[in-house]
């Protein structure tokens, strides 16, 4: 009877702990001038992280796209959100031998309104606890740049100027509760 009692105990209490464990997470992303432009829903996977991405305003045509080191969005040009995650030391680039960082995503396409909507995988990377976390300390970021990334170029693919950026907060500081309306909700209304 113990014995039964011991283990209902501790599966009950394992069941608790893993609630809390986070699963997915909703990044807002801001152009340079402190507009909403769309969102980033992160879902953990078997495989990775998945990025599910709506955006706007962006020229239409190719975007690097990669989560930074800090939970940082410092307008105008976001450089305070570090480099590319990268807690393994390896080289810049999807296409690169000696790569890819951590935080290198596969570059997205805006259409002719300047709109995205796409579904990426981050390989490797969780929202759980550990050295491959993007939720490590108080956070990562995810940035879109002005110009396609090439894959191989040091360090971050020659893809220019960072546009937008979201913060992927850990959680550990919590900060205002509401946020701004999403503008890609009426995204169907302008094709």
């Amino acid at each position: 009877m113990r014995f039964i009692l011991i283990f209902l105990l501790s599966t009950s209490l394992l069941t608790a702990c893993q609630s809390k464990v986070e699963t997915s997470k909703t990044v807002e992303m801001y152009n340079t001038s402190g507009d909403m432009v769309g969102t980033a829903q992160l879902l953990e996977s078997p495989d990775g992280v998945q990025v599910k991405l709506k955006l706007e305003g962006l020229t239409p045509g190719f975007h690097g796209l990669a989560v930074h080191e800090y939970a940082k969005c410092e307008a105008p040009d976001f450089k305070s959100a570090g480099n590319h995650l990268d807690p393994e030391g390896k080289e810049h680039g999807l296409m690169h031998p000696k790569g890819p960082h951590l935080g290198d995503l596969p570059n997205i396409e805006a259409d002719a309104g300047g709109l995205v909507d796409e579904e990426l995988l981050l390989p490797a990377a969780t929202l759980k606890d550990g050295k491959m976390s993007l939720l490590r300390g108080e956070g990562t970021s995810l940035i879109v740049m002005e110009l396609q990334d090439d894959g191989v170029s040091q360090p971050s693919g020659n893809a220019g100027a960072r546009l937008i950026c979201g913060e992927i907060k850990s959680g550990k500081e919590q900060e205002a509760t509401e946020s701004p309306t999403d503008p890609t909700e009426f995204n169907e209304k302008q094709e």
